[in-house]
């Protein structure tokens, strides 16, 4: 069992082809999301080529925040400046994705988690091995090595007693997590 804390930011779907980001989504209603692209395209986390053999379509999820740290800077600025003070980082988060012009959203600190996948499929001239995961853990090793940002405090259990010791690590370190 793979044990992950839960990140309190937007939802988003990254689509790649060959490698490259090509598209980005936010969740939307559940069946129809709002195309973020451009917006997407300015986290820093978020990388724009993957490293190494990937399939030749492949859809990352994850979670878009801004960490605590973050946001209570970004409020300072908007103070400042004399515009809308945010009223949470996952409020933050999400107004930022929805601006229409990217440099906005540039301007803001968005961070990236991925998590899963949704979309994969490859044609007979790539590496079979890209997709080769058959675990979660296995899956977020790969997506690592491709590039992506995983929650830190993501781990492997083997067993009833690991999984309640990851709990209680979540549960201690909640308060002073960034995110």
């Amino acid at each position: 069992i793979v044990g992950e804390p839960k990140i309190d930011g937007v939802s988003a779907s990254l689509r790649y082809e060959s490698g490259a980001f090509v598209r980005g989504a936010t969740r939307g209603d559940g069946t129809v999301g709002e195309n973020i692209t451009a917006n997407l395209e300015t986290i820093h986390d978020l990388p724009k080529l993957l490293k190494g053999s990937a399939p030749d379509i492949v859809e990352i999820r994850g979670e878009i925040y801004i960490t605590k740290p973050d946001f209570l800077a970004l409020n300072k600025r908007q103070e400042a400046a004399g515009e809308k003070i945010f009223a949470n980082p996952r409020n933050s988060a999400a107004g930022s994705l929805r601006q229409i012009d990217p440099a906005v959203t540039a301007s803001r600190p968005l961070r990236f988690f991925a998590y899963t996948w949704a979309e994969v499929s490859e044609s007979s001239s790539v590496n079979p091995s890209t997709t080769d995961w058959t675990t979660h853990w296995e899956f977020l090793q790969t997506i690592q090595n491709w590039g992506f940002q995983v929650n830190p405090l993501a781990r492997l259990c083997h067993s009833l007693e690991e999984i309640l010791a990851l709990y209680a690590l979540i549960a201690e370190q909640r308060a002073t997590l960034p995110y």
